[in-house]
């Protein structure tokens, strides 16, 4: 499997994760988490559905721009963040173990950086071009 192939197989997984998510948390959980838990897992499942679209766009990004190795970069930097950001608020969210809070903003930094890897890659396509 080729990176992007990779990039779009990690996308895929994903979204089919946070519908599954998404449908347990307002299904599944509703009768059984605190109300601040279950905002807690809707943003996981917000966040985690926000970077799986941005996972597809870095994969298409990848396919069109092949030379570039910031897309490539931003992908791996979106499934990193999906990992701990939603991943931590997930778990936090079923078991209030608050120092899984502290995971949460790493997560976070994954994300920035993909969007900067992706801002990034874009503007040195552009300077190129012209």
């Amino acid at each position: 499997m080729n990176s992007i192939e990779r990039i779009y197989f990690y996308a895929a997984i994903n979204g089919f994760l946070v519908v599954v998510f998404g449908a347990f948390g307002a299904h599944g959980l509703e009768s059984v988490l605190s109300e601040a838990s279950l905002e807690t897992w809707d943003t996981a499942v917000l966040y985690h559905m926000f970077h799986v679209v941005a996972l597809l766009a870095a994969g298409i990004l990848c396919y069109l721009l092949p030379a570039s190795k910031s897309f490539n970069r931003a992908a791996y930097a979106f499934q990193l963040g999906i990992l701990l950001f939603s991943g931590s608020l997930y778990l936090l969210a079923l078991t209030d173990i608050t120092a899984l809070a502290f995971i949460t903003p790493v997560g976070g930094l994954a994300f920035l950086t993909g969007w900067g890897l992706l801002i990034y890659g874009l503007i040195r396509k552009s300077l190129k071009s012209s």
